[in-house]
């Protein structure tokens, strides 16, 4: 969630590279200042649902109507990687944090972490690991629009017995922070086209500034938090992620699928919605349970690159390397 809004089918290499390094260290730079000079950004947690819309309409504005083609095209590809990605991410956040015994708040978030839908600078990574585009945002697509029943249901069965989960309330949340926003900005896209071409160029850098305004102010309301449990945290946060990455590739290689779509499934699965489980975790649950989404805000994006460079080392297999990428 790591949201970042770039259609990698209309930038090149070096802009694609340029978000996924520059948004990491927007967001670490932003959060090192939150936690060493929290009040300035306390006031930030006020508009939580604020910058959620924003960011999620600027998801929409990069969404089009012959994104969802790909379904029709490629239904299994992107049947197993939805069903996979609420599968394997909520199985792993309940397995890192046991075995890491972490505290109840801070699980809750994990779990949080593990039941939103996927982040678009997946589609980036996935561009840049070689993998199958057209899939990765056809993945992203859906799993956003499935995540206001997915998510609720997912936190009911991981964290029902650790907290109050008010379901239907989360449910209403994300209809109204994620579900209407995406949809009007794909209207937008459909209806006013040649406009949204002409803002395109900055949608990451508002998607950027609204993750920014999630991220420092959960960081700054829980600094001493973030200070107590760090280094757990992170080490849960990146085991979550790295697993993911694992299991998604893996998945790809028992339904035989094609390289990059196998590619496609590692970078979909593993790159969580960071801003949105930071900003519901907020919402919904105590303060420190922010945190773990606060944190993938950052190493998500970091693993992501390091993934794409292996990646792009690994040259594909001769029948994959002469088909084109379907966009």
């Amino acid at each position: 969630m790591t949201q970042t809004n770039v259609d990698p089918r209309e930038t090149g290499d070096g802009s694609a590279r340029l978000v996924v390094l520059g948004f990491p260290l927007f967001i670490l730079a932003g959060t090192i200042i939150a936690f060493l000079f929290p009040a300035p950004f306390v006031p930030l947690t006020n508009y939580i649902t604020i910058f959620l819309m924003v960011i999620m309409f600027s998801m929409g504005l990069t969404i089009t109507i012959p994104d969802f083609k790909v379904i029709a095209r490629k239904p299994a590809p992107v049947f197993i990687g939805v069903v996979a990605q609420f599968v394997i991410m909520p199985a792993l956040a309940f397995l890192v944090a046991h075995v890491m015994k972490l505290d109840p708040a801070v699980a809750v978030g994990l779990y949080m972490l593990g039941s939103v839908p996927g982040g678009t600078s997946s589609n980036v990574i996935a561009y840049l690991a070689k993998g199958d585009v057209a899939v990765s945002i056809a993945m992203t697509s859906v799993s956003t629009l499935v995540s206001p029943i997915m998510t609720p249901i997912l936190m009911l069965l991981l964290a029902g017995t650790r907290t109050d989960v008010n379901a239907s309330a989360m449910a209403l949340s994300l209809v109204q922070t994620v579900l209407v926003p995406v949809i009007a900005g794909l209207l937008l896209r459909t209806y006013a086209n040649a406009f949204v071409d002409k803002i395109l160029p900055v949608l990451p850098v508002v998607s950027i500034v609204g993750i920014g305004g999630v991220v420092f102010g959960t960081v700054a309301k829980s600094a001493d938090l973030l200070a107590s449990v760090g280094v757990a945290l992170f080490v849960a946060v990146f085991a979550h992620n790295v697993l993911g990455y694992l299991l998604g590739y893996l998945t790809g290689k028992v339904f035989r699928l094609p390289e990059p779509i196998n590619r496609t499934l590692a970078t979909e699965i593993g790159t969580q919605s960071a801003g949105l489980a930071s900003g519901m975790s907020a919402k919904f649950f105590a303060p420190e349970a922010a945190l773990p989404g606060a944190v993938a805000a950052v190493l998500h994006n970091i693993t992501g690159a390091i993934y794409a460079a292996l990646m792009r080392r690994r040259p594909l297999p001769a029948a994959a390397a002469k088909q084109p990428v379907r966009v």
